[in-house]
């Protein structure tokens, strides 16, 4: 079958799109700390900067993309 002859390709990530992938990984684990340790609203107001991260990271990167 096609499938099986298809090689896995190696991921990679760029220095930028790692820094952006952490930075939206630690704005979740301190807001689930938060959330869990009884500062809801805290937790809530840090859960929403995980998709401005993300976001911003992709807006960064696709302009770094398109300029080269």
């Amino acid at each position: 079958m096609l499938l099986t002859k298809m090689a896995p390709s190696p991921i990679s990530f760029s220095k930028p799109k790692i820094l952006f992938m952490v930075a939206g990984f630690l704005s979740l684990v301190l807001s689930v700390s938060l959330w869990f340790g009884g500062s809801k609203d805290q937790g809530i107001f840090v859960g929403l900067w995980v998709p401005a991260i993300h976001s911003l990271g992709t807006l960064v990167l696709t302009n770094e993309r398109n300029s080269q």
